[in-house]
């Protein structure tokens, strides 16, 4: 068995041990590209967990990432690698002609994962967006051969509104775990809602209010992005239709949450419906 089969096949058991929002087994992803998506999982898993997962050091999550770093710093200058990872990761980059820069923004991403844990404000906040969210969106446009400077504007709008989705969806589960909120404090501040609202779980009217203005920006910017669907069309078309009404159900159930505020919403059986319905009859 070759070196390059054997990596991609470790990438492959990886990724099949882990569920994510990403779609290493999406039926409309092309069969020709599921092993490349599947090696770009792998990578981006690896990162994440080095920056979220175990009980090792901050020092010792940092010098990891920079490892890989090192991996990357490999495929660019066409030097070999003993990592399976990369291996097959040099391969795809090759093949599809992917830039190296949207994967050195995933590490600095995570590196920030490491150190960050508040953001001062909204500008702060879209700056990790464009390493942490965006260049999955560029990486699958490459892979598609889709990647002009339009296309590449309106990926990194849906891709920045999908992170906000889910930075909302889980604003007590990041504090909780790791520390992090990823509510612009200056935005906390102006709306009096304080770091105890998320502690104590206290969804009164100020959270209410700072939550529907979250909301509303990523629904717009969700929106603004929408058309990068109907430029593509066909079945990368139809699953970004998909992704895109799933976001807007999320935000929907987001704003009519009863209770808690700080709870995950869950897609039911009719919000499904919604979304295939809509991304097969759009208006």
């Amino acid at each position: 068995m070759s070196e390059l089969k054997t990596a991609y096949q470790h990438c492959h058991r990886i990724a099949k041990q882990h569920y994510e929002n990403f779609p290493v087994a999406s039926i409309f992803l092309p069969r020709r590209l599921r092993p490349a998506v599947t090696v770009i999982y792998c990578f981006a898993r690896n990162a994440d967990d080095l920056a979220d997962e175990g009980d090792i050091s901050q020092e010792e999550r940092l010098s990891a990432l920079d490892m890989m770093g090192e991996e990357l710093e490999k495929i660019q200058n066409k030097e070999s690698s003993d990592d399976p990872v990369f291996i097959a990761l040099a391969d795809v980059i090759n093949k599809y002609e992917i830039p190296i820069e949207p994967f050195y923004d995933l590490l600095s991403a995570f590196r920030q994962d490491v150190t960050k844990t508040r953001y001062r404000d909204f500008g702060e906040l879209m700056s990790y967006c464009r390493r942490s969210a965006n260049p999955v969106g560029r990486i699958l446009l490459y892979l598609y051969s889709e990647a002009n400077e339009r296309n590449i504007a309106l990926s990194d709008g849906i891709c920045s509104a999908l992170q906000l989705i889910n930075f909302l969806q889980d604003i007590e589960q990041d504090y909780r775990e790791n520390n992090r909120i990823y509510l612009p404090l200056e935005e906390m501040q102006k709306y009096h809602v304080t770091e105890m609202h998320i502690r104590n779980r206290l969804s009164d009217y100020s959270v209410k209010r700072l939550l529907d203005f979250q909301i509303e920006r990523a629904r717009k910017m969700l929106k603004a992005g929408a058309p990068l669907a109907t430029q593509l069309g066909g079945r990368i078309g139809f699953e970004l239709k998909l992704i895109i009404f799933g976001g807007t159900r999320i935000l929907y159930r987001l704003h009519n949450q009863d209770g808690s505020y700080f709870s995950r919403p869950r897609l039911r059986t009719r919000d499904k419906a919604w979304v295939l319905w809509r991304s097969l009859f759009p208006k």
